[in-house]
C-alpha cells in the first residue's frame, strides 16, 4: 500500500477545474506536499460548488474536467512524484433536480417497482405507497401544478410521469394524485418524510450501499481509478450515515486492492476507531483540537466563564451539558423528527410500549449520547449508558427505556441498525450546528471533533496523547483547516490569544455593544471574536457570516423562522464596523493588541500540525495567512500564482520576518520538504524536556527513533503573551544530544546546552535537523 507522507487539499469546482489542479501540480512539488488531494469530483448538482451532491456516480464530473482532466491530474501528478486522495460521497445523492438523477428518476417514474427502489432507503408503508418530496411552499401548491411536455412541473422543479398516467386534458393535480410521489409542503418534512436524507437536507437522499449491487453500481467509476492506477486513496465522506461501516471499508479495501483510505469520522474526548474498521485513519479533527489547546491560556477559564455569565444574565456560565441536551432534543423534535418517528415505527407497539412514549425515549436516548454513534457489538456500553441517563433524566421513562434496550443492542435488526444511523446526525446538526454556536466564550474551542468543556491541553497532556498517536495511528491525517472548519486555523490563533487578554476583550465587547449593540449576549461575544479573528475582511463577508451564525444558534433567529427585526439589528452592528469611526477604530486597536500574539500562535500551531505523528493535511491556501470564517467562507478562490511566485523568491533567497504571511509559507515549505526528503527523521516520538523559568510556554518533540538516532526537533512558542509580561525566556534552555541546523534560519547550534532566546530569536518557532 502507498501512503502519503503529507497532502494538500484543493476544491475542485468548475471555476477551479482538474486540469487547473494538474497545472498546479509543479508547485505543489516545490512547497514539499506528498500527494494532491481533491474534493468530490463525480458528477454533482449542477452548479454546485462543493460536489458532495452526487448526480451521476459513474462519471467524472465534465464541469470539473471530466475523465479527461482526473486523466491529466494523474499524469502530472505522477510526473512530480505525487500521489492522489479523493474525497467520496458513498451516504447519499444529490436529487434536488430529478432529472440529473437517473436513479432518482427511475424512482419517481416507477416508484417500488423501479431498480432503484431497493438502492434508496424509503418507508414505502408510511407514504401510502408513494415517496413524499417537500418541495412545495404549501400543500395549496397543489393548485399551481402543470403538465408539461409529459412531466409534471412546479415552477423549476421537473417531475417525470408514471406511464399511463395522464392523457391530454387531465388536470394536474388529478394527475399528481395518480404518482408514485407526493409533493408536500416543506413544512411537513419534519413530521412527514419518508426516506432517509444526508441530515435535515431534503435534497440529499440516503442510499444503500450496504447491498451489494448497490455497492458496486456507485463504485464503478472509483474502482475504475484504481484500475487504470489514477488515484492512489480515498477519503470518506460521512461513514456514520452508513447502515454498517465495518463492512462497507471491508469492501472498499478489496475495490481498491487494500489502498489507503481515511474516514471523516469525529472522534469524542477517549473515543478510538473501532477495531474493525478497515482504514487508516480519520480526516483529522481530533487532532486540530489537540493542536488548538495548547494555545488556549488556562488561567482565563474562570474569567471567559465570568464574563460569559453576565452577557447571558445568568448567575453563572452557560451549562454545556444542559446546553447540548437541549438542542440534540431540539432536533429530534424538530427537522429530524421524522427521522425518530421512523425508528418508533419499527418498535413493536404494546401497552407498554405505545408509539408516542417509544418516540419520545428514542428521542432522549441520541440525547444522551456522549458520541456519534455505536458500531454494535462495538460502543455496547455506550449505548448501554445513554439509555442509563435518559432514564435518570426522565425517570417516567424509566420502564419504556428498559423495553427498548434490548431491541436497540440487537444490530441484526432494522431498528438497531437505523437508530445507529440517526444518533450521529442528531449530534452532528444538535451540537456542531447548533450548540457551537451558542456556547460562545472563546471559539477557538467550539471547532468541528472537539469538545468545548476541554478549555486547554498542558504540554504534558499534548506529548501524552501524541506517543499515543503515534503508536496507533501513525498514518492518520492531522488538520487545521478544511471545507468545514467553522473558522480557519490563523482566525482562531487570533482568538485564542483573547484568552491572554481577557480584561481588554471584556472592555472591547462592552463598547461594542455600547456602540453597535447586538441584543443577544452570546451572540455578540461570538460575533465580536470572529470580527476580531477575521480582521481585515470585507462587509460582506461579514454580514454573511454573522447571519448564518445568528440562524445556526437559532436563539434569536433562525432559518425556518427569520426576525426581521433582530436581523436587521445585527446587520447594522457590522455595517458599524464600517461606517462608525468609533466602531472602526476601537476594533483595529483591539486587533492590533492581540495579533502580534496570535501570529505566533499561527506559526506555532502550524509546525506543531506539519510535524507531530500522523499525515499533515494543508488545506488550499493556508501556506499564507488564512483568517477565514465558516463555509462559503472558506472557500473562496486562491490567487495561487502569488504563492508560487513568494516560494521562488524564498528559495532565492529573500529574508522575512515572523509577522510577514512569508514566514508562513517559509515554515510550511520547510517542514514538508524535510518531511517528503527525510522521512527517517520523523519515525518516533520523544518529548524534549527543558529547564529554567519558561518552561511551560515550550512545545519540544523530537520525532527520531532509538534505531535512527536523533530525529527532527520541533520547537514552538505558547501563551506568547504570557511570556513575554514574564520577562521572555530568560535562561530557559534545551539540550541537544548532537549539532543541529534550524531549516527555517539555517542557523547552527553545537551539542549540548542551547539557550531557547537564542533557537527562537527570529521566530517564534524553529525546526532542527541533526548534523552528521
Amino acid at each position: 500500500m502507498r501512503t502519503p507522507v503529507s497532502t494538500y487539499r484543493l476544491q475542485i469546482r468548475p471555476s477551479f477545474t482538474l486540469q487547473d489542479a494538474a497545472a498546479l501540480t509543479g508547485y505543489l512539488r516545490e512547497l514539499g506536499v506528498d500527494w494532491v488531494y481533491l474534493s468530490p469530483i463525480l458528477t454533482a448538482e449542477e452548479g454546485s460548488d462543493h460536489g458532495y451532491d452526487v448526480t451521476d456516480p459513474s462519471t467524472v464530473d465534465a464541469s470539473r474536467g471530466g475523465a479527461e482532466g482526473l486523466a491529466a491530474l494523474s499524469k502530472a501528478a505522477r510526473e512530480a512524484g505525487l500521489g492522489v486522495l479523493v474525497d467520496i460521497v458513498p451516504n447519499h445523492m444529490g436529487v434536488a433536480s430529478p432529472p440529473q438523477n437517473a436513479w432518482w428518476w427511475s424512482l419517481l417514474k416507477e416508484g417500488r417497482t423501479s431498480r432503484y427502489a431497493e438502492a434508496f432507503d424509503v418507508d414505502w408503508d408510511f407514504g401510502g405507497g408513494r415517496l413524499r418530496i417537500p418541495v412545495l411552499g404549501s400543500d395549496d401548491d397543489v393548485d399551481k401544478l402543470e403538465v408539461v411536455d409529459g412531466e409534471l412541473r412546479y415552477f423549476d422543479h421537473r417531475f417525470p410521469l408514471a406511464e399511463g398516467s395522464y392523457v391530454a386534458g387531465d388536470d394536474a393535480r388529478d394527475v399528481h394524485a395518480r404518482q408514485n410521489y407526493e409533493l408536500l409542503g416543506w413544512r411537513r418534512a419534519d413530521d412527514e418524510l419518508n426516506y432517509r436524507r444526508f441530515f435535515a437536507v431534503n435534497t440529499l437522499a440516503g442510499i444503500r450501499v450496504e447491498i451489494p449491487w448497490v455497492f458496486a453500481e456507485a463504485h464503478a467509476e472509483v474502482a475504475r481509478w484504481f484500475r487504470d492506477g489514477l488515484v492512489d486513496g480515498l477519503r470518506i465522506d460521512h461513514p456514520d450515515g452508513l447502515a454498517d461501516p465495518a463492512g462497507y471499508l471491508e469492501r472498499l479495501k478489496e475495490t481498491t486492492a487494500g489502498s489507503y483510505l481515511l474516514v471523516e469520522k469525529i472522534l469524542e474526548p477517549g473515543e478510538e476507531l473501532p477495531e474493525n474498521f478497515d482504514c487508516e485513519g480519520t480526516t483529522g479533527y481530533d487532532a486540530l483540537a489537540d493542536v488548538d489547546r495548547l494555545f488556549v491560556d488556562p488561567d482565563a477559564e474562570a474569567q471567559l466563564d465570568a464574563l460569559d455569565a453576565r452577557l447571558r444574565g445568568t448567575v453563572g456560565p452557560a451549562d454545556y451539558q444542559a446546553m447540548i441536551h437541549g438542542t440534540k432534543r431540539r432536533i429530534t423534535d424538530g427537522i429530524l423528527h421524522s427521522e425518530i418517528l421512523r425508528l418508533a415505527r419499527l418498535v413493536p407497539e404494546s401497552q407498554e410500549l405505545p408509539r408516542h412514549k417509544a418516540a419520545d425515549a428514542l428521542a432522549e436516548t441520541i440525547a444522551s449520547f456522549h458520541v456519534y454513534r455505536s458500531y454494535l457489538p462495538y460502543g455496547k456500553d455506550t449505548l448501554v449508558d445513554a439509555v442509563e441517563r435518559a432514564a435518570r433524566t426522565r425517570p417516567e421513562l424509566d420502564q419504556v427505556l428498559k423495553e427498548l434496550l434490548p431491541l436497540l443492542l440487537d444490530a441484526s435488526s432494522e431498528l438497531g441498525r437505523r437508530f445507529q444511523q440517526t444518533s450521529g446526525m442528531v449530534m452532528a446538526k444538535g451540537v456542531e450546528d447548533t450548540a457551537f454556536f451558542r456556547y460562545t466564550r472563546l471559539g477557538t474551542l467550539t471547532e468541528v471533533g472537539a469538545d468545548p468543556t476541554e478549555f486547554a491541553l498542558s504540554t504534558a497532556g499534548f506529548h501524552e496523547r501524541m506517543v499515543r498517536r503515534q503508536a496507533l495511528l501513525p498514518l492518520s491525517m492531522t488538520t487545521l483547516t478544511t471545507h468545514d472548519t467553522k473558522r480557519s486555523e490563523d482566525t482562531r490563533a487570533r482568538i485564542s490569544a483573547i484568552s491572554e487578554a481577557v480584561p481588554e476583550w471584556e472592555a472591547f465587547v462592552d463598547r461594542m455593544q455600547e456602540l453597535a449593540p447586538i441584543p443577544d449576549g452570546p451572540l455578540a461575544a461570538l460575533v465580536w471574536q470572529a470580527i476580531a479573528g477575521a480582521w481585515p475582511a470585507s462587509r460582506e463577508r461579514l454580514q454573511g457570516y454573522v447571519l448564518k451564525a445568528a440562524r445556526e444558534a437559532g436563539n434569536s433567529t433562525s432559518w425556518t423562522e427569520p426576525n426581521e427585526a433582530f436581523e436587521a439589528k445585527l446587520a447594522s452592528a457590522v455595517d458599524a464596523v464600517f461606517d462608525v469611526p468609533e466602531v472602526t477604530a476601537a476594533l483595529e486597536e483591539f486587533v492590533a493588541l492581540v495579533d502580534p500574539y496570535g501570529t505566533s500562535n499561527s506559526l506555532s500551531a502550524k509546525i506543531v500540525q506539519l510535524t507531530m505523528p500522523g499525515v499533515p493535511d494543508v488545506y488550499q491556501g493556508t501556506e499564507f495567512w488564512d483568517r477565514s470564517l465558516t463555509d462559503p467562507d472558506n472557500r473562496r478562490a486562491v490567487d495561487f500564482e502569488r504563492r508560487r511566485a513568494a516560494l521562488a523568491a524564498l528559495d532565492a533567497g529573500v529574508r522575512t520576518e515572523a509577522r510577514d504571511e512569508l514566514a508562513k509559507l517559509l515554515l510550511t515549505s520547510r517542514a514538508l520538504r524535510l518531511r517528503r526528503d527525510r522521512p527517517e527523521l520523523f519515525g518516533g516520538y520523544n518529548p524534549v524536556n527543558a529547564e529554567g523559568p519558561a518552561t511551560e510556554h515550550l512545545i519540544a518533540f523530537d520525532r527520531g527513533t532509538p534505531a535512527a538516532g536523533g530525529g527532527a526537533i520541533t520547537l514552538a512558542t505558547r501563551l506568547p503573551r504570557k511570556l513575554e509580561r514574564n520577562g521572555g525566556w530568560q535562561d530557559t534552555s534545551i539540550r541537544l544530544g548532537s549539532a543541529a541546523q534550524d531549516e527555517l534560519t539555517g542557523n547552527s547550534y553545537p551539542p549540548g546546552e542551547v539557550h531557547v532566546a537564542r533557537l527562537l530569536q527570529r521566530y517564534p518557532v524553529a525546526l532542527l535537523v541533526p548534523i552528521s
